[in-house]
């Protein structure tokens, strides 16, 4: 069971609450349970159904308008207009396309997504472990070893990237800089257009989604978040990382003390559960 922690509001730019909202439907929930009920994606290749969890408003494929008796697959490209989303799994994967987005998803094959390229607007995403998977925004590439993580793009910021590594593991690069994101509970950048500071990966707060959310998208194929796992959560400020767990005996657990960073670009030894910061020394 979670501890009891004061709920932090999630900090939004450009989007409403309600618009994060969505995995409370009760429609969704009914479908969700039915989808998990029947097998989830494996059951619904087997029988030719249809991988949609959730529809909502104008949602083209490939230039169509999709319908829920479609299937989504690697190789389509997925356009939601205006108050449209879209919640579907791929293989080890499971995602939710925000309104007003872009997106287009590559592979080898059509029931595996190696490459979710984010042309403009929003996802949130969950993936199985495995290497050589990709998340693409125009400012930035995120290598995906098995994670959750939530992608934007501002256009009304000259297409500036926000990632958030919402737990696990991450490579992300753009230009000549890359980190090594190790994250346990939301490590969030901005991918900058042009260098701030010297730098184009900069640190950023996480914004714009909730833990919910990757709750409700992990549960599509199995999985628990590492917050669902430890029983317990961090602060949204963008660092990544968890508190020390409270001793046994019920007493205070003493805070907990980021190792200095490296250089620019790298990252020092540190628990998984509390990664120095990604920046170096000077953040």
């Amino acid at each position: 069971m979670m501890n009891p922690r004061p709920r932090h509001p999630t900090q939004l730019l450009g989007r409403t609450e309600d618009e994060l909202a969505w995995h409370r439907r009760r429609s969704l929930l009914q479908a969700a349970a039915l989808w998990v009920a029947t097998g989830g994606w494996t059951a619904a290749q087997a029988q030719s159904r249809s991988n949609i969890v959730e529809l909502r408003g104008e949602v083209r494929r490939n230039g169509e308008t999709l319908t829920t008796q479609h299937t989504i697959a690697a190789g389509d490209r997925i356009e939601t207009g205006p108050g449209a989303t879209v919640v579907f799994a791929v293989g080890d994967g499971a995602f939710m396309v925000r309104q007003n987005s872009n997106v287009a998803l590559e592979g080898d094959t059509p029931t595996a997504v190696k490459v979710l390229r984010l042309i403009s607007g929003a996802v949130a995403s969950v993936w199985g472990k495995g290497a050589d998977r990709k998340v693409i925004l125009p400012t930035a590439t995120a290598g995906i070893r098995g994670t959750g993580v939530y992608a934007e793009v501002f256009a009304d910021q000259g297409n500036r990237g926000y990632f958030c590594n919402c737990y696990g593991v991450v490579d992300l690069a753009t230009g000549g800089e890359s980190v090594v994101s190790e994250a346990s509970y939301h490590q969030s950048f901005w991918a900058e257009t042009a260098p701030r500071n010297g730098r184009l990966l900069t640190p950023a707060s996480a914004i714009n989604h909730t833990d919910e959310e990757l709750e409700f998208l992990a549960g599509l194929i199995g999985q628990r978040t590492a917050w669902q796992i430890s029983g317990r959560k961090g602060s949204r400020d963008g660092s990544g990382y968890m508190p020390s767990a409270a001793p046994a005996s019920g007493g205070t657990a003493a805070p907990y003390t980021p190792p200095p960073g490296g250089p620019a670009g790298t990252t020092a030894p540190r628990p998984r559960s509390a990664p120095a910061s990604p920046y170096g020394s000077d953040y």
